[in-house]
């Protein structure tokens, strides 16, 4: 596994992957996105991205079968990987862990 670290965008794309199971592929991973967050996001950015976490060992691919809404197009389904969410499951913690201290300030 080459890096353990994962950026804001990655980890978005990890979850938004994750919720979408056997539909994350990158259009989809898009319109996820913007519904879920508001955000614009370049279709580009994403499957480079998805690439990198490909590369890191946190995602895997396969291609599923050509469609007539695409045109007889394929898509490229990503999945996470056992260490996909065992990064998700790290980051939550510190994020948890974070936010729990500084939480009775906040009142």
């Amino acid at each position: 596994m080459k890096g353990t670290f994962i950026g804001e965008l990655e980890e978005l794309i990890l979850l938004t992957a994750a919720a979408l199971k056997d539909d994350a592929y990158g259009v989809a991973i898009v319109a996820e996105i913007k519904e879920t967050t508001g955000r614009e996001m370049n279709i580009g950015a994403i499957h480079t991205v998805l690439r990198r976490l490909e590369e890191k060992g946190f995602m895997t691919s396969v291609m599923g079968g050509a469609t007539k809404e695409r045109g007889g197009r394929r898509k490229r389904i990503y999945t996470l990987t056992h260490a996909g969410q065992a990064t998700l499951d790290q980051a939550y913690e510190i994020r948890s862990k974070l936010y729990k201290r500084i939480r009775p300030s906040l009142s």
